[in-house]
Protein backbone atom coordinates (compact mmCIF):
# COMPACT_ATOMS: atom_id res chain seq x y z
CA UNK A 1 0.00 0.00 0.00
CA UNK A 2 1.20 3.29 -0.82
CA UNK A 3 2.31 5.58 2.33
CA UNK A 4 3.70 9.26 1.54
CA UNK A 5 4.62 12.33 -1.08
CA UNK A 6 7.69 13.66 0.75
CA UNK A 7 10.07 14.90 -1.51
CA UNK A 8 12.95 12.56 -0.81
CA UNK A 9 13.38 8.56 -1.44
CA UNK A 10 12.90 5.53 0.87
CA UNK A 11 15.63 5.45 3.66
CA UNK A 12 16.45 4.64 7.03
CA UNK A 13 15.98 7.60 9.32
CA UNK A 14 18.31 7.95 12.90
CA UNK A 15 18.47 10.90 15.37
CA UNK A 16 21.11 10.81 17.98
CA UNK A 17 18.75 13.02 20.27
CA UNK A 18 19.49 16.24 22.24
CA UNK A 19 19.09 17.38 25.89
CA UNK A 20 17.17 15.05 28.50
CA UNK A 21 15.40 13.10 26.11
CA UNK A 22 18.42 11.66 24.53
CA UNK A 23 18.32 9.22 27.32
CA UNK A 24 15.39 7.60 26.00
CA UNK A 25 15.58 5.77 22.64
CA UNK A 26 12.55 4.25 20.01
CA UNK A 27 12.61 2.62 17.43
CA UNK A 28 9.62 2.57 14.70
CA UNK A 29 8.94 0.46 12.72
CA UNK A 30 6.87 0.67 9.26
CA UNK A 31 4.46 -1.37 7.66
CA UNK A 32 4.02 -3.80 4.87
CA UNK A 33 5.53 -2.46 1.43
CA UNK A 34 6.26 0.53 2.50
CA UNK A 35 8.97 2.49 4.25
CA UNK A 36 10.36 4.78 6.66
CA UNK A 37 8.27 7.75 4.61
CA UNK A 38 4.98 6.08 6.16
CA UNK A 39 6.50 7.47 9.40
CA UNK A 40 8.48 9.39 9.28
CA UNK A 41 6.54 12.55 10.34
CA UNK A 42 6.27 10.84 13.57
CA UNK A 43 9.77 9.95 13.50
CA UNK A 44 10.57 13.68 12.96
CA UNK A 45 8.23 15.22 15.90
CA UNK A 46 9.72 12.82 18.50
CA UNK A 47 13.24 14.16 17.34
CA UNK A 48 12.15 17.32 17.75
CA UNK A 49 11.47 16.69 21.11
CA UNK A 50 14.92 15.56 21.68
CA UNK A 51 14.60 11.60 22.18
CA UNK A 52 16.94 9.10 20.36
CA UNK A 53 15.15 7.81 17.56
CA UNK A 54 15.56 4.89 14.81
CA UNK A 55 13.54 3.81 11.83
CA UNK A 56 14.98 0.87 9.76
CA UNK A 57 14.13 -0.11 6.45
CA UNK A 58 13.40 -3.78 6.12
CA UNK A 59 14.68 -5.49 3.90
CA UNK A 60 12.32 -6.17 0.02
CA UNK A 61 10.82 -2.90 1.03
CA UNK A 62 11.38 0.28 -0.33
CA UNK A 63 12.05 -0.82 -3.74
CA UNK A 64 10.05 -3.05 -5.70
CA UNK A 65 7.19 -6.05 -5.10
CA UNK A 66 10.05 -8.71 -6.80
CA UNK A 67 12.52 -7.82 -4.19
CA UNK A 68 9.90 -8.29 -1.69
CA UNK A 69 9.12 -11.44 -2.90
CA UNK A 70 12.44 -12.70 -1.97
CA UNK A 71 12.35 -11.84 1.08
CA UNK A 72 11.35 -13.75 4.44
CA UNK A 73 9.43 -12.58 7.92
CA UNK A 74 12.50 -13.17 9.51
CA UNK A 75 14.38 -10.93 7.57
CA UNK A 76 11.89 -7.87 8.34
CA UNK A 77 12.04 -8.59 12.19
CA UNK A 78 15.84 -9.12 12.32
CA UNK A 79 16.33 -5.75 10.47
CA UNK A 80 13.89 -3.73 13.41
CA UNK A 81 15.46 -6.24 16.06
CA UNK A 82 18.89 -5.02 15.07
CA UNK A 83 18.11 -1.50 15.11
CA UNK A 84 16.09 -1.67 18.15
CA UNK A 85 19.45 -3.57 20.21
CA UNK A 86 21.55 -0.69 19.02
CA UNK A 87 19.93 1.52 19.97
CA UNK A 88 18.93 0.33 23.76
CA UNK A 89 22.75 0.10 23.78
CA UNK A 90 23.05 3.86 23.43
CA UNK A 91 20.20 4.65 25.74
CA UNK A 92 19.11 4.14 29.09
CA UNK A 93 15.52 3.79 28.20
CA UNK A 94 14.23 2.38 25.35
CA UNK A 95 10.60 1.65 23.59
CA UNK A 96 9.28 0.42 20.36
CA UNK A 97 6.75 1.78 18.10
CA UNK A 98 4.98 0.89 14.65
CA UNK A 99 2.62 0.89 12.02
CA UNK A 100 0.24 -1.68 10.77
CA UNK A 101 2.93 -4.97 10.24
CA UNK A 102 5.15 -2.88 11.62
CA UNK A 103 3.29 -2.86 15.00
CA UNK A 104 3.11 -6.69 14.96
CA UNK A 105 7.32 -6.55 15.05
CA UNK A 106 7.02 -4.34 17.62
CA UNK A 107 5.16 -6.42 20.13
CA UNK A 108 7.05 -9.20 18.75
CA UNK A 109 9.91 -7.48 19.84
CA UNK A 110 8.85 -6.64 23.33
CA UNK A 111 8.07 -10.03 23.72
CA UNK A 112 11.83 -10.82 23.34
CA UNK A 113 13.66 -8.01 24.82
CA UNK A 114 12.43 -5.96 27.67
CA UNK A 115 11.63 -2.94 26.20
CA UNK A 116 10.21 0.21 28.28
CA UNK A 117 6.76 0.35 26.62
CA UNK A 118 4.89 -0.53 23.01
CA UNK A 119 3.30 2.48 21.02
CA UNK A 120 1.55 1.37 17.93
CA UNK A 121 -1.10 2.34 15.02
CA UNK A 122 -3.72 0.58 13.62
CA UNK A 123 -1.16 -2.75 14.23
CA UNK A 124 -2.09 -5.95 11.87
CA UNK A 125 -2.32 -9.45 13.43
CA UNK A 126 -5.02 -10.62 11.36
CA UNK A 127 -6.29 -10.07 7.41
CA UNK A 128 -10.17 -9.36 6.44
CA UNK A 129 -9.82 -11.95 3.38
CA UNK A 130 -10.76 -15.06 4.34
CA UNK A 131 -8.57 -16.61 1.53
CA UNK A 132 -5.36 -16.27 3.34
CA UNK A 133 -5.97 -18.98 5.33
CA UNK A 134 -5.24 -21.34 2.00
CA UNK A 135 -2.16 -18.60 1.35
CA UNK A 136 0.10 -21.52 1.54
CA UNK A 137 -1.26 -23.51 -1.10
CA UNK A 138 -2.72 -20.59 -3.00
CA UNK A 139 0.91 -18.69 -3.47
CA UNK A 140 1.70 -21.69 -6.28
CA UNK A 141 -0.93 -21.37 -8.31
CA UNK A 142 -1.56 -17.20 -8.13
CA UNK A 143 2.16 -15.50 -7.67
CA UNK A 144 0.68 -12.08 -7.06
CA UNK A 145 -2.36 -9.73 -6.19
CA UNK A 146 -3.55 -6.44 -6.37
CA UNK A 147 -2.62 -4.32 -3.44
CA UNK A 148 -5.24 -3.08 -1.09
CA UNK A 149 -6.79 0.51 -1.74
CA UNK A 150 -9.02 2.40 0.92
CA UNK A 151 -11.72 4.38 -0.23
CA UNK A 152 -11.56 7.99 -0.43
CA UNK A 153 -8.05 8.17 1.35
CA UNK A 154 -7.23 11.04 3.00
CA UNK A 155 -3.50 9.71 3.84
CA UNK A 156 -0.66 11.64 2.55
CA UNK A 157 0.52 9.75 -0.61
CA UNK A 158 4.32 8.53 -0.26
CA UNK A 159 6.59 6.86 -2.87
CA UNK A 160 7.94 3.63 -1.78
CA UNK A 161 8.74 2.61 -5.03
CA UNK A 162 6.99 -0.12 -6.95
CA UNK A 163 4.23 -2.41 -5.27
CA UNK A 164 1.67 -1.95 -7.83
CA UNK A 165 1.43 -6.04 -7.03
CA UNK A 166 1.53 -8.04 -3.70
CA UNK A 167 3.56 -10.97 -4.02
CA UNK A 168 1.21 -13.89 -2.51
CA UNK A 169 4.72 -15.66 -0.87
CA UNK A 170 5.16 -12.31 1.14
CA UNK A 171 1.35 -12.36 2.17
CA UNK A 172 2.25 -15.75 3.40
CA UNK A 173 5.12 -14.60 4.75
CA UNK A 174 3.03 -12.03 6.96
CA UNK A 175 0.76 -14.17 7.85
CA UNK A 176 3.43 -16.50 9.50
CA UNK A 177 4.86 -12.86 11.76
CA UNK A 178 1.39 -12.16 12.52
CA UNK A 179 1.42 -15.54 14.37
CA UNK A 180 4.61 -15.09 15.77
CA UNK A 181 3.51 -11.76 17.74
CA UNK A 182 0.21 -13.22 18.54
CA UNK A 183 1.86 -16.21 20.56
CA UNK A 184 4.08 -13.72 22.06
CA UNK A 185 1.99 -11.48 23.26
CA UNK A 186 1.83 -13.59 26.84
CA UNK A 187 5.22 -12.62 27.42
CA UNK A 188 5.09 -9.08 27.25
CA UNK A 189 5.37 -7.60 30.48
CA UNK A 190 5.66 -3.70 29.29
CA UNK A 191 2.66 -1.18 29.39
CA UNK A 192 1.58 -0.95 25.15
CA UNK A 193 -0.63 1.86 23.92
CA UNK A 194 -2.70 1.42 20.54
CA UNK A 195 -4.21 3.83 17.99
CA UNK A 196 -6.78 2.16 15.99
CA UNK A 197 -8.45 4.50 12.86
CA UNK A 198 -12.39 3.60 13.47
CA UNK A 199 -12.51 3.25 9.66
CA UNK A 200 -9.25 1.05 8.72
CA UNK A 201 -10.08 -0.94 5.34
CA UNK A 202 -6.68 -2.65 5.80
CA UNK A 203 -6.72 -4.12 9.51
CA UNK A 204 -9.90 -5.45 10.63
CA UNK A 205 -10.83 -4.84 14.45
CA UNK A 206 -10.27 -8.24 15.31
CA UNK A 207 -6.44 -7.49 15.40
CA UNK A 208 -7.50 -5.17 18.47
CA UNK A 209 -9.75 -7.64 20.41
CA UNK A 210 -6.71 -10.01 19.87
CA UNK A 211 -4.76 -7.50 21.63
CA UNK A 212 -7.26 -6.84 24.45
CA UNK A 213 -7.83 -10.89 24.96
CA UNK A 214 -4.29 -11.62 25.15
CA UNK A 215 -2.94 -8.52 27.27
CA UNK A 216 -5.61 -7.54 29.58
CA UNK A 217 -4.56 -4.99 31.91
CA UNK A 218 -1.00 -3.95 29.72
CA UNK A 219 -3.10 -3.09 27.50
CA UNK A 220 -2.89 0.77 29.22
CA UNK A 221 -4.52 2.76 26.31
CA UNK A 222 -6.51 2.36 23.36
CA UNK A 223 -6.99 6.14 21.49
CA UNK A 224 -9.65 6.06 19.00
CA UNK A 225 -9.06 7.85 15.41
CA UNK A 226 -12.13 8.94 14.26
CA UNK A 227 -10.75 11.12 11.00
CA UNK A 228 -8.01 8.57 9.71
CA UNK A 229 -7.68 5.90 7.83
CA UNK A 230 -5.23 3.12 7.98
CA UNK A 231 -1.64 4.77 7.42
CA UNK A 232 -2.98 7.62 10.09
CA UNK A 233 0.70 9.15 10.86
CA UNK A 234 -0.07 10.57 7.54
CA UNK A 235 -3.60 11.48 7.77
CA UNK A 236 -5.81 13.81 10.04
CA UNK A 237 -5.22 12.41 13.45
CA UNK A 238 -1.60 12.01 12.83
CA UNK A 239 -0.72 15.43 15.77
CA UNK A 240 -3.37 13.52 18.19
CA UNK A 241 -0.41 10.42 17.62
CA UNK A 242 2.06 12.65 17.93
CA UNK A 243 1.39 14.24 21.01
CA UNK A 244 -0.05 11.44 23.00
CA UNK A 245 2.59 8.98 21.94
CA UNK A 246 5.26 11.11 23.64
CA UNK A 247 3.41 11.77 26.38
CA UNK A 248 3.16 7.82 26.35
CA UNK A 249 6.95 7.63 26.42
CA UNK A 250 7.41 10.51 28.92
CA UNK A 251 5.50 9.03 31.42
CA UNK A 252 6.51 5.24 31.24
CA UNK A 253 10.50 6.43 30.95
CA UNK A 254 10.16 8.05 34.80
CA UNK A 255 8.50 4.95 35.51
CA UNK A 256 10.95 2.97 34.56
CA UNK A 257 13.99 5.25 36.02
CA UNK A 258 11.92 4.95 39.10
CA UNK A 259 12.06 1.23 39.27
CA UNK A 260 15.86 0.92 38.72
CA UNK A 261 16.69 3.63 41.38
CA UNK A 262 17.39 1.73 44.42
Amino acid sequence: MSESSIPSGPAAFSYPGHGANARIGIAICHGFTGSPLSVLPWAQHLASQGYAVTVPLLPGHGTDWRQLAGTRWNDWYSSFETAYLDLAERTETCFVAGLSMGGAIALLTASRHPVAGISVVNPGLSFYDRRVRVIGVLKYFQKTTVPIQEEQATAVVTEDGDYSRTPLSAVHELKKLFGAAIRGLTRITAPVQVFKSDTDMVVPPTSLAVLRHRLGSRLTEVVGLASSGHVATLDVDAPEIFTKSSAFFQTHARQSTSMETP
